[in-house]
Order: C-alpha cells, then sequence, then structure tokens
C-alpha cells in the first residue's frame, strides 16, 4: 500500500527547506570545529569551568527536585480536579515558557527580593534573603524550567484510564494511596520525561539567573553565565562550556526522541 502524500518534494519547498536546515546546523557545525578537542579534558577540570560546571549541575538537579515537588501536585489539578478556571490556570502555568527570561528574573526580584511582596518577610522573619545567592539561582531555574515538567505529566495523566483509580477506590484505597500507587506509576515515563526536559532547561538557564541571582563566581556563575563572561576574555573556555551544554541538549532530545515521535513513520 502506496502512503498518500509521501511522493517526490517539489523543489520549491525542498529549496527553502535546506537553506533552514543549514541555518540550524551550520552554527552548531561552526562551533563543533572551532572547538579545542585536545585541550578539552584539562579545560573541564580546570578551576573556573570545573566550577562553573559543578555548580550548574547541582543547581539544575535541586531546581528539578523542587518542580517535581510542586509540579506533579500541579499538574494532577489541572489534569483531575474539578476547580473552576482551569483554562485560565493552564494558561498562566505556562507563560515562563513565554515570557523573556529577564522579565522573570525582574518579577522574582520584585516578589523575593528584600523589599519584594514576600521576600521582605522573609528576610524580617527568617533572616532569609534569596537575590544573588546560589539558592536564588535554583529558584529563578526553577521558575522557568518548571512549565515543561506540568505539561508532560499533565499530558501523561490525561491519557492514562482513570478506571484503574476508580478500582483502587472501590478496594478501600485512599486517594492519596491510590495516587501514590496507582496514577504515579502509570504515568512514570511522563513524569521521567518531563524532569529530563526540566533539568535541560535550567541547565541552560542565563536570563532569569543573571537578573534574580547575579553573577559571582563560585556562588552564581553557572555554565551560561561563564560562557557570557569567558567571551571577553578566554573564548576557548566559552567554547568548551557551550560545547558541554550543547552535547547535553543534544542527549536529551535523544533521549526523549521515542517518546515524541513513536509512532511517526
Amino acid at each position: 500500500m502506496t502512503t498518500r502524500g509521501r511522493g517526490r518534494s517539489p523543489v520549491v519547498l525542498v529549496l527553502p527547506a535546506v537553506l533552514g536546515l543549514a541555518f540550524l546546523l551550520v552554527p552548531l557545525v561552526g562551533l563543533l570545529v572551532r572547538t579545542p578537542w585536545s585541550a578539552l579534558p584539562g579545560r573541564l577540570v580546570g578551576a573556573e569551568v570545573g566550577e562553573a560546571l559543578r555548580l550548574s549541575l547541582v543547581c539544575a538537579t535541586l531546581a528539578t527536585a523542587l518542580c517535581l515537588v510542586l509540579g506533579i501536585p500541579l499538574a494532577w489539578l489541572l489534569a483531575r480536579s474539578d476547580v473552576p478556571g482551569r483554562g485560565l490556570l493552564r494558561a498562566l502555568v505556562t507563560v515562563p515558557l513565554v515570557l523573556p527570561p529577564v522579565v522573570g528574573g525582574v518579577a522574582l526580584l520584585l516578589v523575593l527580593g528584600r523589599r519584594g511582596l514576600v521576600g521582605q518577610y522573609l528576610d524580617a522573619w527568617f533572616g532569609v534573603s534569596l537575590p544573588f545567592t546560589t539558592a536564588g539561582v535554583v529558584v529563578a531555574e526553577a521558575f522557568v524550567a518548571m512549565p515543561f515538567l506540568v505539561i508532560a505529566v499533565e499530558g501523561a495523566l490525561r491519557a492514562a484510564d482513570p478506571r484503574y483509580e476508580e478500582a483502587a477506590a472501590t478496594l478501600g484505597a485512599s486517594r492519596w494511596l491510590a495516587f501514590r500507587r496507582v496514577t504515579l506509576p502509570s504515568v512514570l515515563p511522563g513524569v521521567v520525561a518531563g524532569a529530563v526536559l526540566c533539568w535541560a532547561r535550567a541547565l541552560g538557564e542565563f536570563g532569569a539567573t543573571i537578573t534574580f541571582a547575579g553573577n559571582f563566581p563560585g556562588e552564581t556563575t553557572t555554565m551560561p553565565l561563564a560562557v557570557y563572561l569567558a567571551l571577553e576574555g578566554d573564548p576557548d573556555a566559552a567554547v568548551v562550556l557551550s560545547v558541554v551544554l550543547l552535547l547535553v541538549s543534544v542527549g536529551v532530545l535523544a533521549g526523549l526522541r521515542e517518546r515524541w515521535v513513536g509512532g511517526v513513520r
């Protein structure tokens, strides 16, 4: 059987498609060509690069953990609850996806800064100040990355069959027990996919981080910020850090490819 619509592509479409592919890939190829591969191991264990790499991995992991704790219940609320205005809530949850990261950083400052709506009380009551600290990096990364997790988990929850939860309820399971023993295992692939995307987005965050947490080596200078700094004084270090971020991104996409395009041939 011949698949409809899969004949020879017209030249008028092929040419711009090839140009579009080149537009996306040539800069990445240029980055790989200019990478000092022989010096790469030494650069990765160097003080500045290694410090930024370590801080990025730690902060991205903590941000992902925070997103899991807050994002899974939020995804369940959007997918399974009868709370009014779910459409509006869903739109608000996805705002960080389209919001310029710098604007997100400014918003975090106005809320969690020492004179912010919430930050002033954190500082006065508990002596906690989040801006320009490592904890601020985690908060900024979680803010921009959480929508990826929520969208993935909500989609998995909507696709899951609720009859299994109903069957667990008829057997005497509480709603929490049914969620923990039935619902969560059934949507685990979606949770894993969302967590990986969330982690990758947090790892590459720049705008909200530099606005809310600043750029202090050893404390808030993550890999994207280190790339920005290195471009002025040490281009080779900037290239090395860029390649690391590129490889992480490609690894994430390759790992999730089957989930995205499975069944599409």
